[in-house]
């Protein structure tokens, strides 16, 4: 397989980022993108009037089943924007128009959404409050976003009345943590935006899973400074799951492999051993989250990927970046602590401290890294542009990376059974 491709420096890339959308069985049903412009090398600019044509320009690109994996765009929409039309220019079948708090319904608005349900796009109204003066376009609307901070139990209740009566879906969003996730569903909302599933659900289990003890023996087969070819071979051979997914990766075009795969081990040498060790730690992370949801398994590869492709630029670490983006949301996979994810896996004891301290917010080595890829997967503007100073690495340089992670990690779910339809 060709080297990875370079990520140069010279030239903009968009700022692009995504919030997932989820059931309350935590199966995601689209993103919000978020957007931002950076034009210059160390600041991000932002118009809003801008933001959508900038989205529109970068998901035709990049493509909405990289951008969303498969799922629906929510994409915010101003007054301008929803009467200069410009979101005709997406596919109706996976996009949903979030009207924004300055779209007062007028005659041309109320047109305007009238024209949009007719085409087959879908409506969200967005930061929906009490008192809100669209409640004119409930009627068009299949979404309504609340801030639940924002209203009492009694505005809660009449949204819910309103709910019956104009068959919308309530969305709950900034749901950060497993309490407020909890609080929205007992209050009657069906779909949250946030990132508490990145949380452990139960910290109660203190041993990895009997299910997946073969697949952390593999990942931890790979992970040491020598590989055992013929171990590694045993343990793919007793999973069944493996050995699939291990031919029909050798299938992939991605590879362009012509010669025909004899057995186990050929397979393993026509891959070479720095893409096994890559499609291993992949294979596993997929088998590892098989009934959790299929976000947390696409941002560990992204996040894997993007850690990768800036180490070059970094320089003082000694440890395996794509595995220490990998294993960063592990705990959650897994619904056990990070320090019992991290036992056996072959790193030594510094830099076990330094994931699990970087984890939990303490200052370590890995902390300038670890949050410059949280910042830009939550897109964090303001801390993106901070810890890539503190990085000494460009802001068109840190977006080019993010975004060849995500087109990577998309690439790869596909080519692997059941990639990014875990939990689904």
């Amino acid at each position: 397989m060709s080297a990875p491709a370079k990520v140069h420096a010279e030239k903009p890339s968009p700022c692009l980022a995504r919030q997932p959308i989820l059931t309350k069985d935590e199966n995601v049903v689209g993103y919000e993108l978020l957007f931002r412009d950076s034009p210059e090398e160390n600041r991000f600019t932002s118009n809003a009037a801008d933001a959508t044509s900038h989205i529109i320009d970068t998901v035709n690109v990049l493509g909405l089943d990289v951008v969303c994996d498969g799922r629906a765009a929510f994409i915010n929409c101003t007054r301008e924007q929803l009467l200069n039309e410009s979101f005709y220019l997406l596919p109706a079948d996976q996009v949903v128009v979030e009207i924004q708090p300055d779209a007062v319904p007028d005659e041309a608005v109320i047109l305007a959404c009238q024209r949009l349900k007719g085409a087959g796009y879908r409506i969200a109204l967005d930061n929906f409050v009490a008192h809100d003066p669209r409640l004119e376009l409930l009627i068009y609307s299949d979404f309504v976003k609340v801030d639940i901070r924002w209203l009492t139990p009694k505005q809660l209740a009449g949204l819910v009345e309103r709910q019956s009566e104009n068959q919308f879906s309530l969305l709950a969003h900034k749901v950060e943590t497993r309490e407020q996730y909890l609080t929205a569903l007992g209050k009657g909302f069906t779909l949250f935006q946030g990132y508490f599933f990145h949380h452990p659900e139960k910290m109660r289990a203190r041993h990895i899973p009997a299910n997946h003890a073969n697949h952390m023996r593999l990942l931890q087969a790979v992970s040491g400074p020598a590989l055992d070819l013929a171990a590694v071979e045993d343990l793919i051979k007793c999973d069944a799951a493996l050995c699939y997914g291990l031919l029909r990766y050798l299938n992939s075009p991605l590879l362009g492999i012509a010669s025909p795969v004899q057995s186990i081990r050929h397979g393993m040498t026509l891959l070479g051993e720095r893409e096994l060790v890559r499609w291993i730690r992949m294979a596993t992370a997929l088998l590892l989250g098989e009934k959790k949801c299929s976000d947390l398994i696409l941002s560990s590869l992204v996040r894997a990927r993007f850690c990768e492709l800036i180490g070059p630029k970094l320089g003082q670490f000694n440890c395996d970046l794509f595995l220490i983006g990998m294993l960063s949301l592990m705990d959650a996979i897994l619904d056990v602590p990070m320090g019992v994810v991290m036992e056996g896996l072959g790193f030594d004891p510094a830099t076990k401290e330094d994931l699990l301290g970087a984890k939990m917010g303490r200052e370590t080595s890995l902390s300038p890294l670890f949050q410059l890829m949280l910042a830009r997967e939550q897109g964090d503007w303001g801390e993106v542009t901070g810890h890539a100073k503190r990085l000494n690495l460009s802001l068109p340089f840190v977006n080019r990376a993010y975004n060849e992670a995500m087109q990577w990690a998309h690439q790869m779910t596909s080519a692997i059974p059941g990639g990014s339809k875990s939990g689904e």
